[in-house]
């Protein structure tokens, strides 16, 4: 399509062309209706069955059994940060944390600031957060361990879940869900803002193990409650309309275009295999995190020297090579190569990189 860039924004970040085409095509008429997806109720027939059929796809593409709710709220991945000691902590007890990083920390400080017992099982904060923490003593009497399964600002990401024994995980997957498949058997709950890897801003979807509602207490306030968005279909107040409509159509091409998540994956690793390999053989450029904790979704790499960071962005730039900017937090460059940014954008990034290194 004319005047489309690649884009590697780390979020908001890119959706598949085919879901974009299907909204530009249906906006003004959703389904027949005569009224946009913005305009329809969301108590109506049209839209119930848009949430259904993302609970569904959701529940075939991780394999979910019937001891999981999908839910769908507002406030990101940051509010969630505060939901969950609040409500499965609050019947005593504590939870062990793994701090990997920038958003692994608030999620540590927002159950602090609560005077929530949380501990921190291990931190990778001695070396930057350049690593994923390893061979890791958790508590066996903790309600709940919590990890960010990928960093965006550092670019890690665990390779594979640690083992927590009989330990609920509590993962924020915000920029790597649906990426990979995932063994949900030591997983309690995952959550995740979809404007990295699964959507627009302003849903968070809230994959939750039905027996953890049993820890929600009632006297919290009703909209910081699981169990009101649990017991409500999502639907308790009117929820992210069109972005829970956008989390469908990404699903539906998953499923069907793509083909699930085996083949999502296989795809990714070919994309973040190009782009290490040749980064590590360059001599000019240098990922920043370790080989084994490095993230498929989101590429952290420096230049010999920051004003070759700054021109090589720029030049970026008009090479229609968007949002290659490192996190303001650490500077540097970053590639977010999410689900739906193609192998095709990563070959023409590689191509651009060879040629500014050949000039430089």
């Amino acid at each position: 399509m004319e005047n489309r860039i690649h884009n590697f924004n780390a979020g908001p970040a890119a959706l598949p062309l085919p879901v974009l085409e299907e909204i530009r095509n249906s906006f003004l008429n959703f389904n027949g209706s005569g009224m946009s997806i913005t305009e329809i109720s969301h108590r109506s027939k049209g839209f119930e069955a848009v949430l259904n059929d993302a609970v569904t796809r959701t529940k075939r593409l991780l394999k979910l059994n019937d001891q999981y709710e999908v839910l769908f709220l507002q406030g990101g991945a940051s509010l969630q940060f505060c939901m969950i000691p609040l409500n499965f902590l609050s019947q005593g007890g504590s939870a062990d944390y793994v701090n990997t990083g920038t958003w692994a920390a608030k999620a540590l400080k927002e159950a602090q600031i609560q005077n929530k017992p949380v501990k921190v099982a291990a931190s990778s904060e001695d070396r930057n957060f350049c690593y994923i923490p390893q061979n890791i003593a958790f508590n066996k009497e903790a309600v709940y361990v919590h990890l960010t399964s990928n960093n965006t600002i550092k670019g890690t990401q665990w390779a594979s879940l640690p083992d927590t024994g009989k330990i609920p995980m509590v993962i924020d997957m915000s920029s790597d869900i649906m990426s990979r498949p995932v063994d949900m058997e030591h997983i309690g709950m995952i959550y995740a803002g979809a404007q990295k890897n699964i959507g627009p801003a302003g849903a968070c979807m809230v994959i939750i193990r039905k027996d953890l509602l049993d820890l929600c207490p009632g006297n919290i306030p009703t909209m910081l409650n699981y169990r009101t968005f649990a017991e409500k279909n999502s639907m308790y107040n009117t929820p992210p309309c069109f972005g829970i409509y956008t989390i469908s159509l990404v699903l539906k091409w998953l499923e069907e275009t793509v083909g699930g998540l085996e083949k999502m994956d296989a795809l990714n690793r070919q994309k973040a295999d190009l782009l290490y390999s040749f980064m590590d053989n360059s001599g000019f450029y240098k990922a920043t995190a370790d080989k084994g904790s490095r993230s498929l979704m989101n590429v952290t790499f420096r230049l010999p020297s920051e004003d070759l960071e700054k021109r090589f962005i720029a030049k970026a730039a008009e090479n229609h090579l968007g949002g290659l900017k490192g996190h303001r937090s650490v500077g540097g460059c970053r590639a977010s190569i999410y689900n739906a940014t193609g192998l095709n954008a990563v070959s023409d990034l590689v191509a651009f990189m060879k040629e500014f290194q050949s000039q430089a």
